[in-house]
Order: structure tokens, then C-alpha cells, then sequence
């Protein structure tokens, strides 16, 4: 997974765009659990309740898969394989608020969680709460 800025104008049309929108697109009470492949199709994450709330963890991931990003050097040599990369616990709006954890760069963001359709969720990593990197993962069936 790759969280790459987005735009500051771009970031407020879509907020702008969903607050008058009323987040119709977003499935409001649908279960987003399951396996979800992430938007490059390299990785899949498991979503299962988690509190009040989901969390997410890697099922499958390319080459050898180690946590070699992590910025604590003892987490460097174990397997990405399990390891829980989204807790979006807080409900918000259509949504879900919480944090992510990107084993591409070994960061954590804040983030959000949203269920766009019985197949698809849009899972968003940002900095600052302005800088923002958006994928749409889809189920795996």
C-alpha cells in the first residue's frame, strides 16, 4: 500500500462534495467484514469488528513480506502476515475513524474507513488531516 499526498484543493472538494452530498454513496450500516483486496491488488486485508468499531489485518502480501519499514528495529524481521494495520474504531459519520499503519514506509497515519457497497470500502490515510491518499479495496470472494 502506497499513501501518497493528495492536494490540499482536491482534499476539500471531496469534503465539501461529501458534506453536500450527505455521504449518499456510503452504505450506511453495511458490515464492510471480510477479506479485501487493497487497491494495487498485491495484499489482502482481513476486516472484522474490533470494539466499537473494525480493524484490519494483512492475510496475504507480496514477496517476502517482513515488516522491514518498521521503524522499531526488533519488528524489522517478522512477517507482515497478521499483523493488524487499520483500527478504525471510532463510528463516524458513514464511517469509521482510527489509524493506519503503512509497511510500505513503516508509518502510521490517521485514517478512516467508509463502506461505499456491499463490495467495496474506501480506507484513507492522512497527514495533518489535509494531506490525504484514498484506495478503494474490493472483496474478495
Amino acid at each position: 500500500m502506497k499513501f501518497t499526498a493528495m492536494p490540499t484543493r482536491s482534499a476539500v472538494a471531496v469534503m465539501a462534495l461529501i458534506a453536500m452530498t450527505g455521504g449518499g454513496f456510503a452504505q450506511k450500516g453495511a458490515d464492510p467484514s471480510g477479506v479485501w483486496l487493497t487497491e494495487n491488488g498485491d495484499s489482502k486485508v482481513r476486516i472484522a469488528r474490533c470494539g466499537g468499531g473494525y480493524c484490519g489485518t494483512l492475510v496475504s502480501v507480496p514477496g517476502k513480506g517482513l515488516d522491514s519499514k518498521n521503524p522499531d528495529a526488533s519488528l524489522q524481521s517478522r512477517s507482515l502476515i497478521g499483523v493488524q494495520i487499520m483500527n478504525a474504531a471510532t463510528p463516524s459519520g458513514d464511517g469509521y475513524e482510527g489509524s493506519l499503519y503503512n509497511p510500505n514506509d513503516g508509518k502510521t497515519y490517521s485514517g478512516s474507513l467508509t463502506v461505499k457497497g456491499p463490495n467495496v470500502v474506501e480506507v484513507a490515510g492522512c497527514v495533518m488531516s489535509v494531506f490525504c491518499k484514498r484506495q478503494t479495496w474490493k472483496r474478495v470472494n
